[in-house]
């Protein structure tokens, strides 16, 4: 009986199913940041630039899974310095939104972030099988494409909230800011996870 820690267990499988969820999200990069940039969104930019981040955390991953534990937990730690990339990303486009503060067309804002809520959720229900094998490594591609699904549901909020009750910037920037702090609390709990891994393999 294989452990289900050991990477030996879920390689073939995971190798697949984490080629296809960086497939999707280096996809839906290029629909988001597009959109996003046209209608001047800071939380579309936030999610877009997730969406980079979370295929090169998976490819990252890929490589990794054939490495020993005590590189494995080393590339954790990698990781979650990532995960902080989207955040410090979107404190500074909303600081530039604050200068030129007009709200996003709710429009394209709701139906972008469908299509991202589509992307992110059945990213999510792939790697959550596997979200126990390869320690810290999996647990990230999980964790980020779980706290994208709550960072689209919230955006189309946003989007709800800004056509029909509050014509104003702020809550396109206050979820953008919140997917930010998502995106650091993850990586938070991935570098704890990392650390224990690292203490256990030395």
């Amino acid at each position: 009986m294989t452990d289900r820690g050991d990477p030996r267990a879920a390689n073939p499988a995971f190798r697949r199913v984490a080629l296809i969820v960086a497939v999707l999200n280096l996809a839906y990069f290029g629909v988001e940041f597009g959109v996003a940039a046209s209608i001047r969104s800071v939380s579309l930019f936030a999610d877009s630039i997730d969406f980079l981040e979370d295929a090169s955390v998976t490819l990252l991953i890929l490589a990794a899974l054939a490495w020993t534990a005590k590189t494995r937990a080393r590339i954790g730690m990698l990781l979650a310095a990532i995960l902080l990339v989207p955040s410090v990303a979107t404190c500074w486009t909303a600081w530039e939104k604050l200068k030129l503060p007009i709200a996003p067309d709710p429009a394209p804002l709701s139906l972008t972030a469908l299509g991202a809520l589509a992307v992110n959720f059945t990213c999510a229900l792939l790697l959550a099988r596997y979200r126990h094998h390869s320690g810290s490594l999996t647990k990230a591609a999980f964790l980020s494409a779980r706290n994208d699904v709550l960072g689209n549901v919230a955006i189309i909020l946003a989007a709800l909230v800004t056509g029909f009750l509050w014509r104003s910037t702020w809550p396109d920037l206050i979820v953008g800011l919140a997917i930010a702090l998502l995106n650091a609390d993850a990586a938070r709990d991935i570098w704890e996870a990392a650390r224990q891994e690292h203490r256990a393999a030395a």
